[in-house]
């Protein structure tokens, strides 16, 4: 069965993005290309990418212009290459027409699509980025396989919390590793 990893950058206090959605959300992340590469081993390979309406649209915005731009630092255009080759499922009733290669939008049941995902044959295992609501739903149904957060040094006192949790989540740590930025990253499993 294929897994579902959730991969978000955090705030010490929780929070995954701002409240104000015309920004990218992410002003306080520090941003440490180590970081990156340990976050992509603890990952592996994957090639579908589960996304909510909000974060596609920051992803496309974000990620699209590297494609094309010559002066694109290298390790951001391969990022970018990277996620447009992936198939991107996005759930969202107000994206009719999406433009990032390799989009397939869903209006249903984010529940019955995971389950069907995790159970393709011949797939790989999913990464779900960003897109809170869509963590909270899979996260309460214990649909997530693996939890890797990068936690930012910062306080930032407000913003979208990751999780709202209903029910009490009991996660198991198999790697913590702390950088010279001051991020640190913790890679749990569902218990």
């Amino acid at each position: 069965m294929n897994k579902i990893k959730m991969l978000n950058r955090i705030s010490i206090d929780g929070y995954f993005a701002s409240l104000n959605e015309a920004s990218s959300g992410m002003e306080w992340f520090i941003h440490d290309p180590q970081v990156d590469q340990v976050a992509h081993e603890i990952g592996g390979k994957m090639n579908t990418l589960i996304l909510g309406a909000t974060t596609y649209r920051l992803f496309e915005r974000s990620w699209v212009p590297y494609l094309t731009n010559p002066d694109a630092p290298a390790h951001l255009k391969e990022i970018a290459e990277e996620l447009t080759a992936m198939t991107k499922i996005v759930f969202s009733t107000s994206i009719k027409n999406p433009s990032w290669a390799n989009t397939l939008l869903y209006e249903g049941d984010v529940i019955e699509v995971a389950r069907q995902l995790k159970e393709a044959a011949n797939a790989s295992d999913i990464l779900l980025l960003g897109s809170g609501s869509i963590v909270q739903q899979l996260a309460s149904a214990k649909l997530i396989d693996e939890y890797i957060f990068i936690v930012t040094p910062v306080v930032s006192g407000q913003g979208k919390a990751l999780f709202c949790a209903e029910k009490q989540l009991d996660l198991q740590l198999v790697r913590s590793e702390a950088f010279e930025s001051g991020n640190v990253i913790l890679h749990y499993l569902q218990k």
